[in-house]
């Protein structure tokens, strides 16, 4: 919850990869910091792991009471960019957003994500891999893990099972 009764939610964007380091000089100045994390799988060198990352990249919440906080210094707030404002004016965001990012969060605190449930027949589209940027067509789960979609290779529907990450829909 806000530590100021009066205090709104609002985003405030921080360097690349700084979303740590914003946030922990927020909270030293006595802001209430919400930076939303998930669990994100990361292949690098033909190995894949899962590491912690910014469901929002770049950006993170910060509630402020704009009568009796000084707002203005979150812009000079080592980390951060600026707080994302229409014109002069911060925009707040509204509570119920929060609420709901802070609902799907698990133990650890990590927001969870539900894939995409796509149908037999869809038409989905290969983000990695030999067949990146293909159009295929959603072929079934194979496990909790891959998928099987058909791809049109030589006039031939062909089909490929491929790690569940690797599609989104077209």
């Amino acid at each position: 919850m806000n530590k100021i009764a009066d205090a709104r939610w609002y985003v405030v964007q921080t360097h690349p990869h700084g979303e740590r380091k914003a946030a922990a000089h927020l909270k030293r100045q006595g802001f209430d910091v919400y930076l939303p994390r998930y669990l994100k799988r990361r292949r690098h060198a033909r190995r894949v792991d899962t590491v912690a990352a910014p469901l929002f990249p770049r950006y993170l919440f910060v509630a402020i009471d704009m009568m009796t906080q000084r707002w203005r210094a979150v812009r000079s707030t080592i980390g951060v960019n600026d707080i994302v404002s229409f014109g002069e004016d911060p925009i707040a965001v509204q509570d119920d957003v929060i609420a709901q990012l802070r609902q799907r969060e698990d133990g650890a605190g990590l927001v969870q994500l539900g894939r995409p449930a796509f149908a037999r027949g869809d038409k989905v589209r290969v983000l990695d891999g030999a067949f990146s940027e293909y159009l295929a067509v959603f072929d079934a789960m194979t496990d909790h893990e891959r998928v099987s979609v058909l791809i049109d290779l030589l006039g031939r529907k062909v089909r490929v099972a491929m790690d569940s990450m690797a599609i989104e829909a077209a």
